[in-house]
């Protein structure tokens, strides 16, 4: 896990270096907001906007191996870049242009993980709709960890705003749904 968050501060260097504007979400930020858990790989949300990706992936590009053949075409497309590190350490680049990930970006904080190793991760709330938007098993355990480990702290109403129209967009309404069962366990 140590070598997993000093690639994290390694990438995160990269973003300030150039003055980007990003956030740590996933697996790394629910070990400080969730049940800490394994995770293999590092997930960021980079500010692209529409339209000037290419600069932002062909620097990516030019200083982490791809993890796929064609990785340019494929952020271009999906807005996710799969890049790795020297030792196959996975980082999974989404290309955030939507108000809600330009918010989520504004939220985030550092966090230290370690001594001398802060993170710039999103906020518990933002996580919570990043993971519930992905709506797979592994990110519902890790809303109920947050929801747990946060009882109490967390702006539920914020988080509803923000994931509403975000589950509207991808079609998937149930997934409000199960957010509130989830919070009406854990509550």
């Amino acid at each position: 896990m140590i070598g997993l968050l000093r690639f994290a501060q390694e990438v995160q260097g990269f973003c300030l270096e150039r003055d980007w504007r990003f956030c740590i979400i996933g697996g790394v930020a629910v070990q400080r907001w969730g049940q800490p858990r394994l995770t293999l790989d590092v997930d960021l949300t980079l500010l692209t906007g529409f339209g000037s990706e290419e600069a932002y992936v062909d620097a990516f590009l030019g200083r982490y191996p791809a993890r796929i053949p064609d990785a340019r075409s494929f952020a271009l497309q999906r807005r996710v870049l799969l890049l790795k590190s020297a030792t196959g350490i996975g980082v999974d680049v989404a290309l955030g242009g939507l108000p809600f990930e330009e918010a989520a970006i504004r939220r985030a904080s550092d966090f230290e993980f370690l001594p001398g190793l802060s993170l710039r991760t999103c906020s518990a709330e933002d996580l919570v709709v990043f993971k519930a938007f992905a709506s797979r098993e592994i990110d519902w355990r890790d809303v109920e960890s947050i929801l747990i480990r946060q009882r109490g702290k967390l702006d539920l109403a914020l988080v509803r705003r923000e994931l509403a129209p975000l589950a509207e967009l991808k079609g998937e309404p149930e997934i409000l749904k199960r957010l509130e069962s989830l919070a009406a366990e854990v509550a």
